[in-house]
Order: structure tokens, then C-alpha cells, then sequence
């Protein structure tokens, strides 16, 4: 089947099989391997991507599912203001080892952030429930998005 979409704004068409995944679609036809699958079940969050702008497992969303969508993957936040403060912050709060969960977590990150200006520590450990790390333990991780928070409260 033909797939026509928009990829971190860029329209993109690629020829899938039915069956395929949109992670699938995105790292073998597109050749963007910065989402990771790591369960392919939709339950540790290294494949979110933003389909028209909200949060989504691109390893159990079909990609013909996404034909005409709008599809923004981790490459496609490298200029998005937010996405840097969260790149900082990580750096920053030690919210990074081994890496293998950073763009999906980024991704989720900056969804709670723009979703949830006011969240506080409960409800981000809340939102990060399904994005999973075996590294970090998650304090880094809370820590950075808390500190993203705070510093859009007061430039606000």
C-alpha cells in the first residue's frame, strides 16, 4: 500500500505492507532510527512519536492508520524550543544513561510540559507511568521536567 503522510513536516509517501508498523515504517523505510522499539507492545514508551501532535506507540499504531496524519518523530523536535530545554535539563539532572528510552521519554516529556504547565512531582511521575527506564530510576528524569516547568513559570 502506498503510505502519504507528513514526517517532521516533510510529506513523505513510502510503499508498506499492510501489516507494518508505523516504528517500522519510520526506521526501515525512512530511514529516522531515532525512535527505538524496545517491548512492541506499546507498553515501554521508547517508540512515542507525535501523531498530529499528541503522544502515540508507534510500535502498535499500523502505519496505513496514519495515512494523511501528521507525524513528528524525535529528529523533528531538534529546533522545537521546548524539546531543547528538555535535552539541557536531562543533561543537567543526570536524566540520562544508557539512552535507549531518552526519545521517547523526551517526546513524553514535552507533551507534560505543554500540557500540564502547573504539574508537580506526583503528577509527572503520573504522565512518565508508561515510558520505562532500567537506568536512571526516573529522579533525574522527574527533576529535569520539573526544572523545565519552573523555568517556563517564571519567563512566563
Amino acid at each position: 500500500m502506498t503510505l502519504s503522510l507528513s514526517v517532521n513536516g516533510t510529506p513523505v509517501e513510502a510503499q508498506v505492507e499492510p501489516r507494518t508498523s508505523l516504528a517500522d515504517a519510520l526506521r526501515e523505510h525512512l530511514m529516522l532510527t531515532g525512535t527505538n522499539v524496545g517491548c512492541e507492545h506499546g507498553v515501554c514508551g521508547a517508540c512515542t512519536v507525535l501523531i498530529d501532535g499528541a503522544p502515540a506507540r508507534s510500535c502498535i499504531t499500523l502505519a496505513v492508520a496514519c495515512d494523511g496524519a501528521d507525524v513528528r518523530t524525535i529528529e523533528g523536535l531538534d529546533e522545537d524550543p521546548v524539546a531543547t530545554a528538555l535535552r539541557e535539563a536531562f543533561a543537567a539532572e543526570h536524566a540520562l544513561q544508557c539512552g535507549y528510552c531518552t526519545p521517547g521519554m523526551l517526546v513524553t516529556a514535552r507533551d507534560i510540559v505543554l500540557r500540564l504547565p502547573d504539574a508537580g512531582e506526583p503528577r509527572v511521575r503520573e504522565e512518565l507511568a508508561g515510558n520505562l527506564c532500567r537506568c536512571t530510576g526516573y529522579v533525574g528524569i522527574v527533576r529535569a521536567i520539573l526544572r523545565v516547568l519552573a523555568e517556563r513559570k517564571t519567563a512566563g
